[in-house]
């Protein structure tokens, strides 16, 4: 009897770990398109029941988008808030674009792993551990890395020409946060005291910095 016990243990633990290791919840039907209009609130979104082919399809990766901004590069997401239709298949993408020296800044994505295949030029990449080791590299066309769920990421262009990666996500919807914004730019804001003995300057640093991070009103 012990031994039947053990291998129907055996059998059926894979299951649950898929279970608690999936990023998404898993699916209960072929597709529930997403009715981002619905004033329901739950893990996800409710279904909409008038689908067609157009809810699984977006074209907005498909050029380079503008990077003429302060950090030179440019995130175009393709997630369920552009494709409905991804809606509990637990996937997403991304378009990231780079001028030179273009820096998309430390951040992470509380709800999924991250794998860019680099499309042009090149990138210098890294993410850090829980135990702050650094892992890096640099990256040219047609090459991939990854960056393991929740922990701080980075990329940046230091080369002399553009450069383009596709990102892609098992979640569909990742989740970015933006270590600079999160802790100098939220609303309300953190306290003064808590960045100065967190970063070990002074609050005139401190107020200079939420300054340039301050939300729009």
């Amino acid at each position: 009897m012990a031994t039947w016990l053990m291998m129907i243990c055996m059998m059926i633990m894979p299951i649950f770990m898929a279970s608690f290791v999936s990023a998404d919840p898993e699916l209960l039907q072929d597709v529930c398109v997403a009715d981002l209009t619905s004033g329901v609130k739950l893990n996800g979104f409710p279904c909409k029941t008038n689908i067609s082919a157009d809810d699984f399809f977006f074209a907005g990766l498909a050029k380079p988008a503008l990077t003429n901004n302060t950090l030179g590069a440019t995130v175009s997401p393709a997630s369920v808030q552009q494709i409905t239709g991804l809606n509990t298949l637990g996937v997403s993408m991304a378009r990231v674009d780079y001028a030179p020296g273009g820096l998309n800044p430390p951040h992470t994505h509380p709800r999924a792993t991250e794998i860019v295949f680099m499309l042009e030029g090149e990138l210098d990449v890294g993410f850090i551990t829980t135990e702050n080791k650094l892992f890096s590299k640099t990256i040219k066309k047609g090459e991939i890395f990854t960056f393991p769920r929740g922990l701080l990421h980075f990329q940046i262009n230091n080369g002399k020409v553009p450069a383009a990666a596709l990102a892609a996500f098992n979640s569909q919807l990742p989740g970015t946060q933006r270590a600079a914004n999160a802790l100098f730019g939220s609303s309300p804001m953190v306290d003064d005291n808590v960045l100065t003995k967190a970063f070990q300057i002074g609050t005139k640093e401190v107020e200079k910095i939420k300054s340039k991070f301050a939300p729009k009103k």
